[in-house]
């Protein structure tokens, strides 16, 4: 449902219990409202698992599941009726809509310009980012229940978008109009933090600030100006608009990876770690690659999502994993074409003490596990294959794709056709967005009608398209009846 009124707030909010007239009188109160949503989206009806690790990432077919008792087993036969698959996105969208309202009332009580309780940079930075969350969300509620974007489809009924606060029951757009509203408000977004988000002049900030509070620091953890861009880029995408996509990304990359270097690629030492040497510690793996994501929720419970989802003693009703509970690999190396790839080592052999079985370590929890909290929600390598896929000058996409697999310590490739780069494209992705809920929206938006087969450990099947239209929860077509 998504009549909700501003006064949802206080009944949504996860902390400090305050009223509207409390929160809205200072940056730090405005501070602690957008807090509010960002604290929200790594909830585990969202990113804090469904919509990364969890749903959508099974709909993507990664995991062998071979039991029809596994609690996943409905989602990855597509089964939407389903008594397990049907809560699942219903709270997925019941809550994406809520921090949708959220979003709104925050966006009101900016107002139109800077004041005297809300001055620059924060009055900028806060609404910009209010606006871009607002689009993030409605995007990927597109994504998930809307149809494949064509010129056929885009004109059918998809989902509301939701800009105004107040207790109506908002229209359901058609695909076509919620991606002009999405790309409207990215645009307006970009505006506000073009010259506010200090992570253009100041980096990523990834550390307490010396002087005050940390408002504007941990940018990785905000969707700041960078973060847009590239949902920008991914929004176009979506829509088949591959001039515009590539405008946005290639701008990205010449202002990130030029003179700024802010997102960095992972370095040998932090993709692999080191061994500990008399009294040096031993560094752990980033797993995460942490220093190329652009945007992330921040869970400080991402261990119990690990323990959840992954960890090698849970029995194989409950694991995700790419072996059918067992060390068999046979997954690992189909997906993987060169041995000595730096994403290959989430996946390893792990033991309970009476069972070895091949884990994904990604999440793998530690206490000084970079960027520990972390849930990747974009990053670098996406906006790099944007560039690769809607570059029409085949060498210049190939130069894309290579800059993210040799990143990767992996063999450059030199495809001899665009189909050829689409595939190859495909494959990176999949590597790239293991465990971040990315995978199927690809799949989704290139109509692939054949997909990794979710009932043996390697091997293909045959995808009706159909399934990838996730149908509207009960709740929101119950109140337009």
């Amino acid at each position: 449902m998504v009549s909700l009124s501003c006064s949802k707030w206080i009944d949504v909010k996860p902390t400090d219990r305050l009223g509207e007239d409390q929160l809205f009188v200072d940056p730090a109160g405005y501070t602690k409202a957008i807090n509010g949503v960002y604290v929200e989206m790594a909830n585990k009806d969202l990113y804090g698992q469904e919509m990364t690790t969890g749903a959508v990432d099974v709909l993507a077919q990664y995991y062998v599941l071979t039991s029809s008792t596994h609690r996943y087993y409905d989602h990855t036969t597509f089964v939407y009726t389903s008594g397990k698959v049907k809560p699942t996105f219903e709270a997925a969208w019941k809550k994406a809509y809520e921090l949708v309202a959220n979003c709104n009332v925050i966006i009101e009580k900016c107002g139109d310009a800077p004041s005297q309780k809300l001055p620059e940079p924060y009055y900028g930075v806060i609404k910009g980012e209010a606006i871009a969350l607002r689009a993030f969300l409605h995007l990927d509620m597109l994504r998930l229940f809307g149809p494949i974007y064509t010129e056929a489809n885009k004109t059918k009924p998809a989902i509301p978008y939701v800009s105004k606060i107040g207790f109506e029951v908002s229209p359901i757009l058609s695909a076509e109009q919620v991606m002009k509203q999405i790309t409207d408000d990215l645009k307006k977004a970009l505006t506000l933090l073009e010259n506010t988000d200090p992570i253009r002049t100041s980096g990523v900030r990834n550390g307490s600030n010396p002087s005050g509070p940390n408002d504007l620091y941990y940018r990785q953890y905000r969707l700041n100006y960078y973060a847009t861009k590239a949902l920008l880029a991914r929004a176009y995408l979506w829509q088949g608009d591959k001039v515009n996509a590539l405008i946005e990304a290639e701008a990205l990359l010449s202002e990130v990876q030029g003179t700024k270097n802010v997102f960095p690629y992972v370095t040998s030492v932090g993709a692999i770690g080191t061994p500990a040497s008399g009294n040096i510690p031993a560094i752990p793996a980033d797993r995460l690659f942490t220093t190329e994501v652009m945007f992330a929720a921040y869970d400080i419970n991402r261990f119990q999502m690990f323990d959840r989802q992954f960890n090698v003693n849970l029995d194989n009703n409950n694991k995700l994993s790419f072996s059918n509970g067992d060390s068999n690999e046979g997954r690992v190396n189909a997906l993987y074409d060169d041995a000595n790839d730096y994403r290959r080592r989430i996946w390893q052999n792990a033991s309970s003490g009476t069972v070895t079985a091949l884990t994904n370590l990604k999440y793998a929890d530690g206490a000084n596990v970079p960027s520990r909290f972390m849930l990747p929600l974009i990053r670098l390598s996406e906006v790099l294959l944007i560039a690769a896929e809607c570059q029409p000058d085949l060498a210049t996409g190939i130069t894309y794709l290579n800059k993210v697999r040799t990143s990767r310590n992996s063999l450059s490739l030199n495809p001899a056709t665009p189909a050829a780069l689409q595939t190859a494209i495909m494959n990176e992705f999949r590597k790239e967005t293991i465990g971040e809920g990315q995978q199927f929206y690809f799949y989704k938006r290139t109509a692939q009608q054949t997909i990794p087969n979710h009932a043996a450990v390697t091997g293909t099947k045959a995808m009706v398209l159909t399934n990838y239209v996730v149908p509207l929860p009960d709740s929101e077509i119950s109140q337009r009846k």
